[in-house]
């Protein structure tokens, strides 16, 4: 899935909630995201800025759906999971054996390709400690890493079922 179709299937209490911790831990990427928004679609971020909480994050994941947001959608839901969920992801990469620093930053390439029991038992390990929607989005946005991303996983987010955004 492209970062627009993500935005499209993910349920919108995600979103709001993505908003929310960038609104209390990160003003400056949220506050970018709106003048960004805006001005892809020519309106000036004071417009924005006065609508209700509710109504900018309902304005902001519209902008998110369409397919001109792509770039700015995926390094929101990236800077989202980078600092807030840093454990989730080094259980990931650990299961996988990828090299990182700790906190979700991978050192050398990613790999061509993933071994399926590595790559089970990584899934497993996630969903265990984190709510299924959001290991989800998390390894759909994982899998956008790599062009194709990987056969493997795209098998297992289209079909296991606790791995659906929506």
């Amino acid at each position: 899935m492209k970062p627009h179709e993500l935005y499209k299937a993910v349920d919108p209490a995600l979103v709001s909630r993505m908003l929310d911790w960038f609104r209390s831990n990160d003003k400056n990427v949220y506050k970018h995201t709106v003048a960004t928004l805006a001005s892809a679609r020519k309106l000036r971020p004071v417009f924005v800025a006065k609508k209700s909480t509710a109504d900018q994050y309902k304005w902001i994941l519209q902008t998110l759906q369409l397919r001109a947001s792509d770039t700015l959608g995926e390094h929101l839901l990236q800077a989202w999971f980078m600092a807030g969920h840093q454990a989730m992801l080094g259980t990931f990469c650990d299961a996988l054996g990828i090299l990182h620093d700790g906190k979700g930053s991978i050192h050398g390439d990613l790999p061509e390709s993933m071994d399926d029991t590595r790559l089970d038992d990584g899934i497993t390990k996630l969903l265990e400690h984190n709510e299924p929607k959001i290991v989800g989005l998390y390894l759909h946005v994982f899998n956008l890493q790599r062009e194709g991303g990987w056969d493997n996983l795209s098998e297992r987010l289209a079909n296991n079922p606790q791995l659906q955004v929506a």
